[in-house]
């Protein structure tokens, strides 16, 4: 059997009041499941800080491999110092579920329900992963798909609240 690396570290101190309060803020602010997704994208982040000191004393060609590959992931990234200087937040707003929820003008919430329930598509391909990281050429691709039903009930049940509108006025 094959060890599963670790994606994520807990906090030193659990018990910290202030990094509290501000998970909190996050997860009601981008719609997260847990504190857990927050742990996760710190240690993306630490990771990519990581590769850029490594990459620090490195030739220019491999400091601008890294700085394109995270153009490319869509953090707004100019030199090493910037890539140095990311945060977890940078990370959380390419999320799917936050560019979803703001293309869309949605709660995160309900994005993160239509995500996992499989009625968001980027460039026609079914993505049920909130987490997803969306790169800048897929941004424009994304669409929330509705079954043919579900269109016609919706229809349906707006028409007939319409209805019932109109008939209470006329009353």
């Amino acid at each position: 059997m094959i060890r599963k690396k670790k994606k994520f570290s807990r906090p030193k101190k659990p018990f910290d009041k202030a990094r509290i309060e501000e998970e909190d803020r996050i997860v009601e602010k981008y719609g997260l499941k847990n504190k857990r997704e927050i742990w996760k994208t710190e240690y993306q982040i630490e990771k990519i800080r990581e590769k850029a000191k490594k990459i620090l004393t490195a030739s220019p060609e491999k400091q601008k491999r890294l700085i394109d590959s995270l153009n490319k992931k869509g953090l707004n990234v100019k030199s090493i110092a910037d890539v140095l200087g990311l945060d977890k937040e940078d990370l959380l707003k390419r999320r799917l579920q936050t560019i979803v929820s703001e293309k869309f003008n949605i709660k995160p919430k309900a994005s993160r329900q239509l995500i996992t329930h499989k009625h968001v598509t980027i460039n026609k391909i079914r993505v049920n992963s909130p987490s997803y990281i969306v790169s800048k050429d897929e941004e424009d691709k994304i669409e929330i798909i509705l079954k043919p039903k579900e269109i016609k009930n919706k229809e349906e049940s707006v028409e007939k609240a319409t209805e019932e509108r109109i008939n209470e006025n006329n009353l």
